[in-house]
């Protein structure tokens, strides 16, 4: 398993490692679902043609599917079959906003991951790089988690659906009708899990590009941390270096926050969609969880539970993380051996201070800060929706 994962563990020192290389395995699904073309040649326009084909299907044709399914085909629910279908539909739609912004935004990705890696060139010691190959096999790792959970989440509804006899989600088909037969159910079920994919990659990637960035932004706080801490501590120094060193931290310092600057639009737009759907995801498949759903159905339905606040938890926590870098920053700056220290290091110092005590925050859509509390806020929604439920005992109607 080592050598069939291998990024997921940390490279020995004697070995390069920019911090870029912790996006090993997005960046491969990426070019799987036809983000990432070739630069020349003629391939560069036949996988063109192949980025079209997610977008046509996980963008315009399953929204489009999904409504018609609950027009067409509404009677013939199950109220677990329609909640089912209702609650990954419902996530659909903002997929199809997320992975589009984030499409649009791959220009900017690349650009931030750039800065990040002109940062590998200040690591000064081994304990620097030891830490920077750890961030990259921890955000290779995590990638793996969210992909074997996403992806584990569509593969289990697929299949206690299909063989109980039904499609999971009952995506409008125009070619197979899964009324007709065994044969047609597991044509239809196979096609429709296909086209399901597509999202579904496309949401993975939509979810993880952020809180891959931010992890390596947090590792070089770290590592600026350990800078500042170090700052005119070693006496045989002359004060010229000693201001050098300084002006290499507020240099580094400045590259990580342009960094979240040209990430921060995208950021803001995807967890602004995903904040005003998680509520309503959430209190719909707790409902189908709750009232209509048997062993392996609830197995799903849970899986897709943590598919949903993995889409938002763990980035907020990492931005909740970050306030406290830059608080723990501003302090370390403040505690340095600079009381002694030339004017000329002073009045650098204050000014380096002025701008590390303002913490990087991001807002989504403008109005809501992205934290932990926020992510509460938002989550709560689906309490309330169960508590309407069983308040109206709405589950015994769709029965």
């Amino acid at each position: 398993m080592e050598s069939v994962f291998k990024r997921i563990y940390p490279a020995p020192l004697t070995e390069q490692v920019r911090s870029s290389d912790g996006n090993i395995y997005m960046y491969r699904l990426m070019r799987f679902i036809g983000w990432v073309p070739p630069k020349k040649g003629a391939l560069r326009y036949l996988y063109r043609f192949w980025t079209c084909i997610p977008f046509i299907f996980g963008v315009f044709y399953l929204p489009f599917g999904f409504a018609i399914s609950y027009v067409r085909e509404f009677k013939q629910f199950t109220p677990g079959q329609f909640f089912t279908s209702l609650q990954v539909g419902l996530n659909c739609y903002g997929a199809s906003v997320k992975c589009s912004i984030t499409y649009l935004s791959l220009g900017r990705l690349f650009k931030a991951v750039q800065l990040v890696d002109r940062l590998d060139e200040r690591l000064r010691t081994d304990s620097d790089r030891q830490r920077i190959h750890q961030m990259v096999a921890r955000c290779n790792l995590a990638f793996l988690v969210f992909m074997f959970t996403y992806c584990g989440f569509s593969f289990m509804t697929f299949l206690s659906y299909a063989i109980s006899g039904r499609p999971a989600w009952a995506v409008f088909n125009p070619i197979v009708d899964w009324h007709n037969g065994l044969l047609s159910l597991w044509a239809h079920c196979i096609l429709e899990y296909i086209v399901v994919m597509f999202p579904v990659l496309q949401d993975l990637l939509a979810d993880t590009f952020a809180l891959m960035f931010l992890t390596m932004i947090r590792a070089h706080f770290e590592v600026l941390k350990d800078h500042v801490r170090n700052l005119r501590l070693d006496p045989s120094k002359t004060e010229q270096y000693n201001y050098e060193q300084l002006v290499d931290c507020v240099l580094a310092h400045k590259l990580l926050l342009r960094g979240c600057d040209l990430l921060r639009p995208a950021i803001s737009r995807t967890i602004f969609v995903q904040f005003m759907l998680i509520g309503s995801i959430l209190g719909l498949t707790l409902i189908n969880i709750f009232f209509f759903s048997d062993f392996w159905r609830g197995l799903a339905s849970f899986m897709f539970v943590i598919t949903i606040l993995m889409e938002t938890f763990p980035f907020c926590y990492t931005c909740n993380l970050l306030i406290d870098d830059s608080e723990e920053l501003a302090n370390t700056l403040f505690q340095s051996n600079w009381t002694d220290a030339e004017p000329r290091y002073k009045s650098t110092l204050v000014h380096f201070m002025h701008h590390v005590q303002q913490p990087v925050i991001f807002i989504a859509g403008g109005i809501l800060p992205i934290s932990m509390s926020s992510n509460f806020s938002v989550a709560k929604f689906a309490f309330s929706i169960i508590t309407i439920v069983r308040q109206m005992n709405l589950a015994e109607q769709f029965q």
